[in-house]
């Protein structure tokens, strides 16, 4: 059984996954209009991985009983100044997903909530994934500075990014 305290911080973190996915859905549409098609691309996937999330969250508390609380989302922003300012807001804010992650599964310890703790060590290591992948992108960004042909194969790489439903959970939505 989960505790009250439990149930509402993970509520609290599933509509920040929410949030999240606002945001990459909003850089997708701020790529798009720099021309940047391939990162476009990108952010939608990052987009669905966090509808994803969201929905394991949702999925993993209505299996313990509880009848979720659905909250009104911030304004995400939209407008960059190029790719490499996307990066680092991308890496920026996926630090602060495993910080407060990290505070469930501590939290999780605390409440001496097996099932939670096992439930959040997939995401302990999926945010391990998410910033050397987001560290990676910006590395090969600031390699090739305003090189217009550098930035061009970098988005032509970011294009081939496809969204793979994550194994124990079907996707929340169709996929393409």
């Amino acid at each position: 059984m989960i505790s009250k305290t439990m149930a509402d911080a993970l509520n609290t973190h599933m509509n920040f996954e929410l949030y999240s996915a606002n945001i990459y859905l909003s850089m997708s549409s701020a790529a798009n209009e720099m021309g940047l098609k391939g990162a476009a691309t990108w952010f939608m996937v990052q987009y669905q991985e966090e509808m994803t999330h969201f929905m394991k969250f949702f999925n993993y508390l209505v299996d313990q009983g509880i009848n979720i609380t659905l909250t009104g989302s911030d304004t995400v922003p939209n407008n960059y100044a190029s790719l490499l300012e996307m990066f680092e807001k991308t890496l920026t804010h996926e630090q602060s997903v495993t910080g407060r992650i990290n505070e469930l599964a501590e939290l999780a310890v605390k409440e001496k909530d097996h099932a939670s703790q096992i439930f959040l060590q997939w995401f302990v290591t999926e945010q391990v994934e998410e910033e050397n992948n987001d560290r990676d992108i910006l590395a090969k960004l600031k390699l090739v500075g305003n090189n217009g042909h550098g930035l061009l194969m970098i988005d032509s790489s970011l294009g081939q990014r496809v969204f793979v439903a994550p194994a124990g959970g079907a996707a929340p939505f169709p996929v393409a």
